[in-house]
């Protein structure tokens, strides 16, 4: 489980977080909205420890994260991160092994299970035909497919990912959110992850955290969040939503009639 409390972030004095509290069960996909500038970034970054936070506390699994080394926190948590931040000379098999450093030994040798692990993980992101090509052959979607097998070969209880769907086209944007849904309930996960997509982000997501301006506006399920009222209030847009035909899940329309 991850519990975020009370958590508060600045950049050079300026509030870019203020006060959230959320928690992430295992088994459960937390998808993180809002429009651009809200923060939602800044919340993956700041879970994961890569942004000092001002006040607040993280927890996974009752276990405050300030208090663990870099490899115990590796060990608890995998980012899928928005930037590109893989060094292009690295062959993809070389970057998806790099989430095995939590486990390699005093030597930095990989076992067999570590080959196994990164085997295992490239099929799972479908980049197992990528596994000998140079990361910086990739497009910007192959890439985000190797970002993802970097996650998966870490095997962590919690999983963050900052706009996994960068990139890809369609088929692999559904590709790749139907593997997270099908982790999460096959290995109990809880992911946090950002999506831009509200129609997406009603599809997958089992609850919503709908943020402006630092601020949390909104938790609860698609239906409770993706609303009228609260998407034309945080987006400054008139919009129609309806039951999606299909799912059932909130289906966003902008209203035309507003300038879109």
């Amino acid at each position: 489980m991850l519990e975020i409390k009370s958590l508060s972030v600045a950049y050079y004095m300026r509030p870019a977080l203020r006060d959230i509290t959320l928690a992430v069960h295992p088994g459960e996909i937390m998808v993180v909205a809002g429009p651009n500038g809200a923060g939602k970034s800044t919340l993956i970054r700041a879970v994961s420890g890569v942004l000092p936070s001002q006040s607040g506390e993280i927890f996974i699994d009752g276990n405050d994260l300030n208090q663990l080394s870099i490899t115990q926190r590796a060990r608890y948590m995998a980012v899928v991160p928005q930037a590109r931040d893989i060094p292009a000379a690295f062959s993809v098999y070389q970057t998806v092994l790099l989430g095995r450093t939590p486990y390699l030994g005093w030597m930095g040798q990989a076992s067999p299970k570590d080959h196994a692990c990164v085997m295992e993980a490239l099929r799972k992101a479908n980049a197992l035909e990528l596994a000998d090509r140079r990361v910086g052959e990739l497009s910007g979607g192959e890439q985000q497919r190797v970002l993802l097998a970097r996650a998966l070969a870490q095997e962590t209880p919690v999983l963050l990912l900052d706009e996994p769907t960068t990139h890809l086209d369609l088929k692999n944007q559904s590709r790749l959110l139907n593997l997270i849904q099908d982790l999460v309930s096959k290995q109990n996960l809880a992911v946090l992850m950002v999506l831009h997509d509200l129609n997406l982000a009603g599809l997958y997501g089992d609850r919503i955290a709908l943020l402006i301006d630092g601020l949390l506006e909104a938790v609860g399920t698609p239906e409770e969040v993706l609303t009228e009222d609260k998407l034309a209030s945080v987006y400054n847009i008139p919009v129609h939503v309806i039951p999606h035909p299909d799912y059932g899940s909130p289906l966003i329309l902008p209203d035309g009639r507003g300038g879109i």
